[in-house]
């Protein structure tokens, strides 16, 4: 089978391209760069460079493709709300088209949990849940992408699209890296007690469940599932755990939550009022993500995807330990 698989220059879908090649699949890769799918390349991939925003360019990319894994997207907690509808929404929309016009079969869409995240305390969350208000433009944003997918499964493509919730492991550019990053400038406090209980999800089941996404029997498609290791843990002693594995010093030192998030807020307020509105040191979304409850039900992945996390969570946290003391500049 041949497949198209874009983003694949970030983390998720470089992993899930190259193991999909590993697989026996066909696999177009597509990214806004060529040199981050170099590594792809020299494992058979068909690297394509190219702007999905480009509705023409879109159209083109999915000849002879029979399926479409659609991981590019806008990620963070800063930007115009423009800015992630055109990358969240707009890119979609037009890789739907491009799946309607060459006769694509399947399309598997990357979503995410944060359409679930309101800045409280949720565990055990299902799919159907949609909180009163959308914390962020991504999470708004990707919730109209995936009602797009969903209504282009309505007349005739074969869809899925998957959640998975705080994925690690090797190739991880944007979670556990800026938290080091703090740690080491002497920035980072733990938020709150320290005790609320998080899915973390290693890269590699990620791409499991892609890959049975693309396998799925008709009686899964037309609806989102919920990806994690479904056994959520503490994640400030998990993370003073990793720190350990780094040789670094643990954090013992804590920030009350209300605190911390108003400081966050004074630090959004003003870079928003800076030339340029550069991404302020903190967040009022990162604050609440450390210090809340947040793990996901994925029974419905399960049942009906077959799917089983096969790597643990000690594991994804090691082979990110192993990959950021390499200082290896892919996921390969």
């Amino acid at each position: 089978m041949r497949i198209l698989v874009t983003g694949a220059s970030g983390f998720i879908g470089g992993r899930f391209a190259a193991q999909a090649l590993d697989a026996g699949f066909e696999v177009r890769c597509n990214g806004r760069r060529t040199e981050p799918m170099e590594w792809l390349a020299r494992r058979g991939g068909e690297c394509v460079s190219g702007d999905l925003g480009d509705a023409e360019f879109a159209a083109r990319l999915a000849h002879d493709c029979e399926a479409i894994v659609h991981c590019a997207e806008a990620v963070g907690t800063w930007g115009s709300y423009q800015h992630f509808h055109q990358a969240n929404v707009t890119v979609t929309e037009h890789m739907l088209d491009s799946a309607r016009r060459n006769g694509v079969r399947r399309f598997v869409h990357l979503s995410s949990p944060s359409i679930y995240f309101d800045g409280k305390d949720h565990r055990d969350i299902k799919e159907d849940f949609v909180p009163r208000r959308f914390f962020d433009h991504y999470g708004a944003t990707k919730y109209m992408a995936d009602q797009a997918v969903f209504l282009a499964g309505r007349v005739g493509l074969e869809v899925i699209a998957l959640r998975p919730r705080f994925v690690i492991g090797a190739g991880d550019a944007s979670i556990f890296p800026r938290l080091l990053r703090a740690h080491g400038a002497g920035r980072l406090r733990i938020v709150g007690k320290g005790q609320n209980r998080v899915d973390l999800t290693p890269v590699e089941n990620v791409a499991d469940a892609m890959l049975l996404a693309l396998k799925a029997p008709d009686a899964a498609l037309g609806r989102a599932y919920n990806i994690s290791n479904g056994a959520p843990v503490r994640f400030w002693p998990t993370f003073n755990h990793l720190l350990q594995r780094l040789d670094l010093p643990p954090l013992t030192r804590h920030v009350p939550f209300r605190l911390a998030y108003a400081m966050a807020a004074l630090a959004e307020w003003r870079a928003a009022r800076e030339p340029g509105q550069p991404e302020p040191p903190v967040s009022r979304l990162g604050m609440a993500v450390m210090a809340r409850d947040f793990n996901l039900d994925i029974s419905a992945a399960r049942h009906m995807l077959g799917y089983q996390p096969r790597v643990s969570t000690d594991e994804g946290l090691e082979g990110f330990a192993a990959w950021w003391q390499a200082g290896t500049p892919s996921s390969e």
